[in-house]
C-alpha cells in the first residue's frame, strides 16, 4: 500500500523537476552565451588595435613604479599620505597617445602650482582682515577667483586646450583657500602634493614616451590618408558597377568598396581630438615641431565634402542602377567610367603624397585634367538626347550622376590644393625628377673622347673639324 500511494507523488514532482532544470539551464545557457560574446569582443578589441593591449600594460607598469611611495619607508616617511596623489595623478592623466598624456600631466601640474599658491596668497590676504573680516574677504575671494577661472573655460583656445588645467586650478584653489589648517602647514602640506603630482605626471610622461610610444599626429597622419584612400577605392569602382545590369554580380554586403567612404562621414570628432593632441607633441618621425595640424583638419573637411557627395552615388547605386542597359547608358558608359576612374586615381595620388610624406607628382594634375575633360563630355553627351524619344526620368537620373561626378571633382582639385600647401609648410621632400627620353638619349651617346687612338682597336672615329658661320 506504500509503495501505491508514494509513486503518485513521485509522478507529479518529476514534471516540476524538469521545468526547473530546463529554467536553470537556461539561464545557464544565457550567462554561458554572454560570457562568450564578452570574450570575443575584448579578443576582438585586442586584434583591430594591439596597441590598446600595450597601453593596457604601460598604465599597469606606472602604477607599480609609483605605489613605491608606499612600500619604501624613506620615501613614505617624506610624502606621508600625500603619496596617494601620485596614483591618481597616474590613473587621472595617462592617455592612450604621448599628446593626451603629455597634455593632461602639464595641465594638472601647472594648475595644481598655480591654485595652490593663489590659494595660499588668498588665505593670507583674508587673514589680514581679522577674525570677523576673514570669513567675508574668503568669501569674497572664492567668488571672485573661482568665477572668473570658469569664465575663462567658456573661451574657444581654453576649451580646447587647457579646460582640464582649469578645472584642476579651481579645486586646488578652493580646497587651499577654505581650509581650516594654518599657512605653516598648508605650505609643507602643498609641496608634498604638488611633488607627488609632479612625479606621476613624469612618470607617466617618461613611459608613454620611451615605451612603445602612440604618437596622436601619426595617427591623424595616417588617418587623413586612409580616409581619402577610401574614396578612390569607391570611385575606382563606381562606373563598372553603376552599369552593370542590377541583379548582376555581387551584392552591395560583399563589396566593401562600396561602404568603405561611410566611415569617412563620421571621422570629424576623431580627427579634432588627434589635433589638438599632436599640438602638444615633441618632433617625432619626420613630423617637425610646428607641424601645420591644421591643414590635416582642413584635407579632413574637404575628404568628408568628397564623402557626401560619394553618398549621392551611393543612393543612385541603389536607386538609379539600370535594370536593362539602354541606349542612353551604352554611350555615355566609357566616359563616365573613365571620370570616376580618373577622378580615384588622383585621390589615390595624394593619399600616396600623404603618406610618404612628398610633394605630389605630376600625375596628379594628369588625372585631374583627364576628369574634367570627360565631365565636359559626359554633360555634351547627355544634353545631345532628346527627351521626346528618351525617358526623362531616365535622363534626369543620369544628370545626377554626371553633376555629382563634377563636383566631386571640384572637390578632388580642392583636396589637391591643400596637400600641396600641407607639403610645403610641412616641408616634405620634393619628388626626384625622372629623366626624360631625350635626357636618357643623350646619358647613352656620351663620346669620351680618347688621348691616343692607336690604343684603341674596336673604335669608331669622329672627325670634328671646327667651320666659321657666317651670317
Amino acid at each position: 500500500m506504500d509503495a501505491l500511494t508514494q509513486s503518485p507523488t513521485l509522478e507529479m514532482n518529476s514534471p516540476n523537476q524538469e521545468k526547473k532544470l530546463g529554467f536553470v539551464a537556461s539561464k545557464w545557457d544565457w550567462v554561458k552565451g554572454k560570457m562568450v560574446n564578452a570574450a570575443k569582443t575584448t579578443k576582438k578589441l585586442g586584434t583591430d588595435d594591439p596597441r590598446r593591449v600595450i597601453h593596457a600594460m604601460k598604465v599597469g607598469l606606472t602604477l607599480t613604479l609609483v605605489s613605491l611611495f608606499y612600500y619604501f619607508r624613506p620615501l613614505y616617511d617624506s610624502f606621508g599620505e600625500s603619496a596617494i596623489c601620485a596614483i591618481l595623478t597616474v590613473v587621472v592623466v595617462f592617455e592612450f597617445t604621448v599628446g593626451g598624456t603629455l597634455s593632461k600631466s602639464l595641465n594638472r601640474g601647472s594648475a595644481t602650482l598655480l591654485g595652490a599658491a593663489i590659494g595660499i596668497g588668498a588665505k593670507s590676504l583674508a587673514a589680514a582682515g581679522g577674525q570677523r573680516g576673514e570669513p567675508v574677504i574668503r568669501g569674497f575671494l572664492v567668488f571672485l577667483i573661482a568665477g572668473a577661472a570658469t569664465y575663462t573655460r567658456f573661451l574657444p583656445i581654453v576649451k580646447r586646450k587647457y579646460d582640464y588645467g582649469a578645472q584642476i586650478f579651481i579645486v586646488t584653489f578652493s580646497l587651499v583657500a577654505v581650509s581650516g589648517y594654518r599657512v605653516n602647514h598648508i605650505l609643507q602640506m602643498s609641496h608634498q602634493r604638488l611633488a607627488t603630482v609632479l612625479m606621476g605626471g613624469a612618470a607617466c610622461i617618461l613611459i608613454s614616451i620611451f615605451v612603445c610610444p602612440v604618437w596622436a599626429g601619426q595617427d591623424l597622419h595616417n588617418l587623413v590618408a586612409e580616409n581619402i584612400e577610401k574614396l578612390a577605392d569607391f570611385l575606382d569602382g563606381f562606373g563598372d558597377e553603376f552599369f552593370s545590369c542590377a541583379g548582376d554580380g555581387e551584392e552591395e554586403d560583399e563589396k566593401p568598396f562600396l561602404t568603405g567612404y561611410k566611415s569617412v562621414l563620421d571621422s570629424e570628432a576623431t580627427e579634432d581630438s588627434l589635433a589638438q593632441f599632436a599640438w602638444w607633441e615633441p618632433p617625432h618621425g619626420g613630423f617637425k615641431l610646428c607641424q601645420p595640424w591644421k591643414e590635416y583638419l582642413k584635407i579632413g573637411n574637404l575628404a568628408r565634402e568628397c564623402a557626401h557627395h560619394i553618398q549621392t552615388l551611393g543612393e543612385c547605386l541603389i536607386h538609379s542602377k539600370p535594370q536593362v542597359a539602354s541606349e542612353i547608358h551604352r554611350k555615355i558608359e566609357k566616359t563616365c567610367t573613365t571620370m570616376s576612374k580618373e577622378t580615384g586615381k588622383a585621390l589615390r595620388e595624394v593619399s600616396s603624397t600623404i603618406k610618404e610624406k612628398r610633394f605630389p607628382s605630376p600625375s596628379l594634375q594628369t588625372h585631374l585634367q583627364k576628369s574634367k575633360s570627360e565631365a565636359v563630355d559626359l554633360i555634351i553627351k547627355l544634353e545631345e538626347f532628346s527627351l521626346p524619344k528618351h525617358d526623362l526620368r531616365e535622363i534626369m537620373k543620369l544628370f545626377v550622376v554626371a553633376s555629382t561626378l563634377s563636383d566631386i571633382v571640384g572637390t578632388v582639385e580642392e583636396i589637391s590644393v591643400s596637400v600641396a600647401q600641407l607639403s610645403t609648410k610641412a616641408r616634405f621632400e620634393n619628388p626626384k625628377s625622372t629623366p626624360t627620353y631625350c635626357e636618357k638619349q643623350r646619358q647613352l651617346a656620351t663620346v669620351e673622347p680618347l688621348d691616343d687612338i692607336d690604343q684603341c682597336k674596336d673604335c669608331v672615329v669622329i672627325d670634328v673639324r671646327e667651320q666659321e658661320l657666317r651670317i
